[in-house]
């Protein structure tokens, strides 16, 4: 293929002093991908061509099937190729996103597997680490995906533990929590391959504010997501996050952070206008809602998993959250 196809026009240019053969990268596009976190991988290869003036990258789009895809916004992507054997040293990613449990065909898991054996890195974007851990790559490599979908992976995969890393790579593994978290992860490419001034300009013709090299966490801090910088509310919070199977009593939270419980109920009060319990059952009911989403765990495996005594405690909070109970959700949305 002429590599003049993968060179844009553009203003801004940059110096770069490379005159080999460009990197190829492939994107396994799966069924109800996030459209975000797949652009959001490609651009700044194309930037990184426009402005330098040289075809340092190409990128190919692949389906299992070669037929177009349709990702969760609704928009549909005709892809250049199906699934092939790609050449040893190549770099693939499987792109994923909504309901990644039930979208990953076997011919994917076949395929994955293959280009493994034959030398070829798979990384994966968003969700794309369901289907990796399926294929049996990731054991004890550090990874992560999307914040939204961890509690879901981590009832599927026990074993294994994503972090809450923007991106992550490990002796030759890519993988990132999608939307901008791509970017981010392909910067650091761009940077391995060609330095920091080329990333630097990449990452400001894509009006992106980097993550910084130490990387960062997909939901930085619960001060931020709270809205407060209140030591005990916070550290209440993330005792309750670690607690969402096994809950504990209020009064052990609150003397586990060094506070009365009333204290912590003022806190609570006062910076989310809402009671320690409200949100905690707030946070079950989250994490349950999750797992009927990306799962097909049963309603009673569920309620277990979430800290109710029973399926039909879980579904009477659930029906009052959300209006219907678990298995009618479900049923909406197959």
């Amino acid at each position: 293929m002429d590599t003049r196809a993968f060179i844009p026009r553009g203003a801004a240019s940059l110096s770069v002093a490379y005159d080999g053969p460009p990197r190829d990268y492939h994107f396994l596009l799966l069924p109800r991908l996030t459209l975000l976190a797949f652009t959001s991988a490609l651009e700044p290869l194309r930037v990184a061509n426009q402005v330098s003036g040289k075809a340092l990258y190409r990128w190919f789009v692949m389906t299992d099937d070669g037929l177009p895809v349709q990702c969760s916004c609704g928009v549909t992507i005709t892809p250049d190729t199906p699934m092939a054997d790609l050449q040893p040293g190549a770099q693939a990613f499987v792109c994923a996103g909504v309901s990644p449990g039930e979208t990953t065909h076997p011919r994917v898991l076949n395929w994955i597997g293959r280009q493994r054996a034959h030398g070829v890195r798979i990384g994966g974007i968003c969700t794309g680490a369901f289907a990796l851990a399926r294929a049996g790559l990731l054991g004890e490599r550090r990874f992560t995906l999307h914040w939204e979908n961890q509690p879901a992976f981590r009832e599927l995969f026990p074993d294994m533990e994503p972090t809450g890393q923007l991106y992550e790579k490990d002796d030759g593994l890519y993988t990132c929590g999608g939307g901008s978290a791509a970017t981010d992860m392909m910067l650091d490419v761009i940077e391995q391959d060609h330095g920091t001034a080329l990333a630097l300009i990449v990452s400001d013709m894509c009006l992106h504010r980097r993550a910084g090299v130490d990387n960062m966490a997909q939901r930085p801090v619960y001060a931020a997501a709270l809205g407060s910088h209140n030591p005990g509310l916070i550290a209440a919070t993330e005792i309750m996050s670690r607690h969402i199977e096994d809950p504990l009593a209020i009064s052990t939270i609150a003397g586990a952070v060094g506070l009365s419980r009333r204290q912590l109920e003022r806190h609570f009060q006062r910076y989310l206008s809402m009671t320690p319990a409200q949100y905690y059952l707030d946070l079950r009911l989250g994490r349950a809602h999750a797992l009927l989403a990306d799962t097909a765990l049963s309603v009673a495996e569920i309620a277990a998993a979430t800290g109710f005594a029973s399926a039909s405690q879980l579904s009477g909070h659930f029906r009052k959250r959300h209006g219907a109970s678990p298995s009618a959700y479900r049923r909406k949305r197959l």
